[in-house]
């Protein structure tokens, strides 16, 4: 899948009109409610493979947990790879390479996992690169308070805080735009050089006095009755337009559909749910207009998930240094489905 053109702020309009696609794609509830045995062997298998290191490990991990203020949870490998927020939240993060770091968010209701393919190309290529699970998803610790959009930009400053990072380039899909986004309004630009926003959720999504065009509320509603009624079979059929499986000559994997089903599945049902409203109703206009840093806003025109009308064509009108980049027939999952033309696309703003 590739990009057509490049449409900077303030820029002259183009013959060809981009697509607009007003609507959210959302599969159907499902009637029959699945059984989740793979799951269950899954989990076997992680037990399975843990236990000997935990019996290797249980006095040096003891005397760590004795040894925290942090929470009476501690998760295996803390402190190493966790930070530990103020509420007593583990944040798993993945620190790979040396050099100028880019930091990583993913979307919901996904992980770091997301970002694997552009992490190794990045590392590859002479950056140090840093992403984190969101409280609640993946690795992270399963918290029931603080899953708002205001404590996610504040998690993601305590693991930039942790690592020391400085002169870093952000770069957020979807929900992780918008925590991007957010994190810039709260803690400001003092270790950010650059900010790229992917299929990124601001500067909202629901309709609301300010934006008229926004999706009504009954969308995120099916949402949430989706993810309570089963959500495995909701994620699974959510990959469909996530990826834009349904449209011709899709070149979408199983391995892709697993890989988003695991991964959603790994997180808290509280915490997803609970994003749903963060996802769906911020308003992170204010938010957009701090971003003085160079601005790269990235987006698929048959995005299923975020319209572009709703979203990037709005945002780079309010980040004062922003550009689009449109990826013609792009769909939402552009780190699986556009990997090559976004890591590079990458690659090139981070050197510029």
């Amino acid at each position: 899948m590739h990009h057509r053109r490049l449409v900077p702020k303030g820029g002259e309009s183009y013959d060809e009109e981009i697509p607009r696609r007003p609507s959210m794609t959302i599969p159907s509830i499902p009637t029959d409610l699945s059984r989740r045995d793979v799951l269950a062997m899954g989990g076997q298998l992680a037990l399975a493979a843990a236990l000997p290191l935990a019996l290797a490990d249980g006095a040096d991990a003891a005397t760590r947990a004795a040894a925290s203020t942090a929470s009476n949870h501690t998760l295996p490998g803390a402190p190493m790879s966790y930070v530990t927020t103020k509420d007593g939240t583990q944040i798993f993060y993945k620190d790979w390479g040396s050099g100028q770091p880019v930091v990583f968010s993913h979307g919901w209701p996904l992980s770091s996992d997301a970002w694997e393919d552009q992490m190794l190309f990045l590392g590859q290529n002479g950056f140090r690169v840093i992403a984190h699970d969101r409280r609640g998803h993946g690795r992270s610790s399963q918290s029931w308070n603080g899953n708002d959009m205001d404590t996610y930009a504040d998690d993601l400053a305590a693991v930039l805080d942790k690592l020391e990072v400085k002169n870093a380039m952000l770069v957020g899909h979807s929900t992780g735009g918008g925590e991007v986004t957010r994190y810039v309004g709260r803690h400001g630009t003092k270790r950010v050089a650059k900010v790229v926003l992917v299929g990124a959720v601001p500067p909202t999504m629901m309709k609301s006095a300010a934006y008229p065009n926004g999706l009504p509320k009954d969308v995120f509603d099916g949402i949430r009755a989706g993810v309570q009624k089963d959500r495995s079979q909701f994620y699974k059929d959510l990959t469909t337009p996530f990826f834009g499986a349904n449209r011709p000559g899709a070149q979408v994997s199983q391995g892709m559909r697993d890989s988003f089903w695991l991964q959603g599945m790994q997180g808290s049902l509280k915490a997803q749910f609970d994003c749903i409203k963060q996802f769906s109703e911020t308003d992170f206009t204010d938010d957009l207009k701090k971003i003085t840093v160079p601005t790269l806003i990235i987006h698929g025109d048959d995005d299923q998930i975020v319209p572009i009308g709703n979203s990037a064509e709005l945002s780079v009108k309010l980040a004062p240094k922003a550009t689009l980049k449109v990826y013609k027939g792009g769909s939402h999952g552009l780190a699986a489905t556009a990997k090559d033309q976004l890591n590079a696309d990458l690659l090139a703003f981070a050197k510029s």
